[in-house]
């Protein structure tokens, strides 16, 4: 089942990735007939281009507004993950509607609260972020998001890169977490708790 935060607007603009995620929620708005623009962004690596095909052809088969962002910026001392990171909210402010959606679950939520937590301090994915950034679905795991795709048959765009553990997400996601379950196998039920009380 797909659970929202709080009440999402008529008129969104949606951070579009081509995968599992952004996919399906791209899908479950259309159906509240809502005017739906997309937003892209290119990390300019060989998979990225081949993401971005498949979403113009997506926003052009559904009649949707599309923006593209490139990498812009310099690394400096940032991690790839954290300069890829600031460069696309900085696409998003730019591009974004007063009501950008990123398409973050509660799978990611149980992510960051253990990856906050190896520096000494458990946090949640705030749900908004700077004036026009949202994440209304903090709430669905990624059961829910999976279980919706196979039952829609949605065509999807997955970045191998996704399965690479040099990455400190990709190494919690494919390799910590599943341990973790074994041991707390009611995580999600607990970050879930976490989220009602601090958004609801």
């Amino acid at each position: 089942m797909i659970r929202i935060i709080g009440k999402i607007p008529p008129t969104v603009t949606v951070a579009c990735s081509g995968g599992i995620d952004s996919m399906v929620f791209v899908h479950f708005l259309l159906q509240g007939k809502r005017k739906i623009n997309l937003a892209y962004f290119n990390h300019d690596t060989q998979h990225s281009h081949k993401a971005e095909k498949f979403v113009e052809k997506y926003a052009s088969d559904n009649s949707l507004s599309l923006f593209i962002g490139r990498v812009k910026g310099r690394k400096g001392k940032r991690s790839l993950e954290e300069f890829w990171r600031d460069e696309r909210y900085d696409f998003l402010q730019r591009v974004g509607s007063n009501y950008t959606i990123t398409c973050h679950h509660l799978d990611d939520c149980v992510e960051t609260w253990l990856m906050s937590s190896f520096h000494g301090q458990s946090k949640l994915i705030p749900f908004k972020r700077n004036n026009n950034i949202y994440r209304p679905f903090l709430m669905t795991s990624k059961k829910s998001i999976k279980d919706y795709a196979e039952r829609k048959n949605l065509e999807l765009y997955e970045d191998p890169s996704n399965q690479k553990t040099n990455f400190m997400r990709n190494h919690v996601r494919h390799n910590i977490i599943p341990q973790v379950l074994k041991v707390n196998p009611g995580i999600r039920s607990t970050i879930r708790k976490k989220l009602i009380e601090t958004y609801l």
